[in-house]
């Protein structure tokens, strides 16, 4: 089903998505690692993906790190990676800083070392005082020890007038430990001090997009996630298809309530899906089939009929919720249908 019209069921595709691809633009909080360790079966897949020919690249909004530590990261976890293959919202922001300040320009800098180095690189020159005379602010994410001042010399700068930028505004961040506050939550404490609004880079922006696909050269991306707000609504505003990994923020209920702008091309488990065709959801009347699964709405719910792998019966449950919602119906209770896939 084509990226432009309101999808109304996961599509299908008989080739392994590896084949059908030149290049996979990986998440990776959430879908290739949470917490700095590896999520299972993401370094096999990885591997067998990129030795099948499919270029790998890491997209991220995180802009902690520099694509040097990430690359390193990726590759200490078994995914050799280069500098090169890492793509980040701080490389994104810089860019847009750039295109509008003279070369040279001092720039507030409210984050971490990836923010720092990637001004440096669009020859920004990083400040850490409102009192430094900045041309600008930027706000990236600065790690879980990020302290209240900083966010106060973000304000102190934007209060007197100077253009804000932000890298991202991901309200959260997977980790070892679960969902912590991401980069957006800091955004909207600056906002909620200045009244002001930033200049937002990172996924699902355009400036991001730009920037992966000059980084890249991609001619047939796949864009791979585990966020609808970010990497599907981003695939979406770009015009490629995605796949969304059920290893991150984003589950099963949530998906269900997805509007078009949030529905992916495919949805699978983990990495694996890379490696494997996507099995096709077929209509037959009101209701939907994939696998051995039906789903259909009966009343104000969704109803799950059959057996088989619990995944075709989501994408089942998709295509249904999906078509209704299209048809005005919304609300759907997928509580019942949900619980007999055992996800």
């Amino acid at each position: 089903m084509s990226h432009q019209q309101d999808r109304v069921r996961p599509s299908g595709s008989a080739t392994a998505l590896n084949e059908a691809y030149d290049t996979a633009l990986l998440d990776l909080d959430g879908v290739v690692y949470a917490g700095g360790e590896a999520i299972v079966h993401a370094v096999d897949s990885l591997a067998a993906a990129r030795a099948g020919g499919m270029h790998l690249a890491y997209v991220t909004n995180n802009a902690l790190r520099t694509p040097d530590a990430v690359a390193e990261h990726l590759t200490e976890l078994g995914v050799p990676a280069e500098p090169s293959d890492v793509i980040t919202s701080a490389q994104a922001v810089a860019r847009l800083v750039a295109d509008q300040l003279p070369s040279g320009a001092r720039v507030l800098a409210i984050g971490g070392e990836g923010l720092r180095v990637a001004l440096r690189e669009r020859g920004l020159e990083p400040v850490e005082s409102a009192d430094d005379d900045p041309a600008a602010v930027v706000q990236g994410y600065g790690g879980p020890d990020m302290t209240w001042g900083r966010f106060a010399e973000a304000s102190y700068a934007v209060r007197r007038g100077l253009p804000w930028f932000a890298s991202n505004t991901d309200l959260t961040i997977p980790g070892a430990r679960g969902i912590a506050p991401g980069n957006g939550a800091a955004v909207e404490v600056v906002r909620i001090a200045t009244g002001a609004e930033p200049q937002v880079a990172g996924k699902p922006l355009p400036p991001m997009h730009r920037e992966t696909v000059l980084r890249t050269g991609a001619q047939r991306p796949i864009v791979v996630g585990d966020r609808l707000d970010t990497d599907i609504e981003g695939a979406f505003n770009g015009g490629v298809d995605s796949l969304l990994v059920l290893t991150g923020v984003t589950d099963a209920a949530q998906l269900l309530a997805a509007p078009p702008e949030h529905r992916p091309t495919y949805v699978d488990r983990d990495l694996r899906g890379l490696l494997t065709g996507q099995p096709e959801v077929t209509p037959d009347g009101d209701a939907y089939r994939c696998g051995g699964w039906t789903a259909l709405v009966r009343g104000d719910a969704l109803a799950l009929e059959g057996e088989g792998d619990a995944l075709d019966g989501l994408r089942a449950l998709c295509a249904a919720a999906w078509a209704f919602a299209g048809a005005g119906v919304c609300g759907l209770d997928a509580g019942k249908a949900l619980a007999s896939l055992r996800l």
